[in-house]
């Protein structure tokens, strides 16, 4: 009797396990059904991002060896680390990191700072058809190509025809300047270019961020008499402070992929100004098209990925001690 009210039970326990097992894998197929038309969406994208941007990564494998376009990349022969030592032998990986570090700090800071101010002047201090031809405007240059860019920069300052040596300094008594030549004015003369070009992008995702801050915050603080500067000061700056890391965040991770054209078109490739001009992005292409040193060039854009990864893990990981819910991840 009890060897049999045993075996009832355990049918009764497998029967059970049975039909909750079923009842998992049909409840599973219904959300797979219900989310199909997502998930066919998705396998585009998820497509075209694995064939551009993960596929292209087994040529990482070219940083370490000795490139032979007969043998091709995997019947070239291992180099190990040769052609890092020879990058980090040679004064320009000093020369190219210390630029892209420092350009993109400034750019970083220039870009972050002025947004605000603008974004803050955008919406405070202009009516609504204001408001519309400032943001049109104010981005404009940021949808310019660094061609474009280029020869805006050319007009300003060739030496035969630009605007700064024929009116700007005969106007003030000075001579002229051959400015293709001199390398210590580039690093003011890119600055203000990028800023120019660049902070249309931040401001309008500032004027957004302003716009869903609450008015009814603004009206009591006008209410308490508040001024002006305190509103901006303890309502503004406050709600901007995760919009602001999260763009910064995206900045840092783009500081060893600087902006090309940017280095490459607006000098015109000159080679005196190589010394302030001179950035990871350009060296590898540099190294590539005029050397054809294919093994370096391989190192040199391995070291920027790694070194890039790098600061986004360590400027993630300060945001998230010190405000986690403000963290990328």
């Amino acid at each position: 009797m009890t060897a049999s009210v045993i075996k009832l039970k355990k049918e009764g326990l497998v029967a059970m396990s049975k039909k909750a097992e079923n009842g998992t894998v049909g409840s599973k197929w219904a959300k797979f059904k219900r989310y199909l038309p997502l998930y066919l969406m998705f396998l585009p994208g998820a497509i075209y991002l694995f064939v551009n941007n993960y596929l292209p990564m087994t040529g990482i494998v070219v940083a370490f060896k000795n490139y032979n376009a007969r043998k091709g990349i995997w019947g070239s022969p291992w180099a190990g680390l040769k052609n890092f030592e020879f990058l980090f032998a040679s004064p320009d990986a000093w020369v190219i990191t210390r630029n892209t570090l420092l350009y993109n700090i400034v750019f970083i800071i220039l870009n972050t700072v002025i947004g605000i101010a603008f974004a803050i002047f955008i919406c405070d201090a202009l009516s609504k058809r204001m408001k519309k031809v400032y943001q049109s405007a104010i981005l404009f240059p940021y949808l310019m190509s660094a061609v474009i860019l280029g020869y805006i920069v050319y007009a300003f300052f060739s030496q035969q025809t630009g605007i700064v040596n024929n009116s700007i300094l005969p106007a003030l008594g000075m001579d002229e300047i051959s400015w293709y030549q001199k390398p210590q004015y580039w690093p003011y003369i890119l600055v203000f270019a990028n800023t120019w070009k660049g902070v249309g992008y931040g401001t309008l995702i500032y004027v957004s961020s302003i716009n869903g801050i609450d008015p009814s915050l603004y009206e009591a603080a006008r209410l308490d008499g508040a001024r002006k500067w305190q509103q901006i000061r303890y309502i503004t700056l406050p709600f901007l402070v995760p919009t602001i890391i999260t763009l910064t965040l995206m900045s840092v991770g783009r500081i060893f992929y600087s902006d090309f054209g940017l280095f490459y078109q607006v000098p015109r490739n000159s080679g005196l100004l190589f010394p302030t001009t001179n950035v990871i992005d350009t060296y590898v292409y540099r190294g590539l098209m005029e050397t054809g040193n294919i093994g370096m060039s391989a190192a040199a854009g391995f070291y920027q990925s790694v070194i890039g990864f790098a600061l986004v893990l360590i400027a993630n990981g300060i945001v998230r001690k010190c405000s986690s819910e403000n963290a990328l991840f």
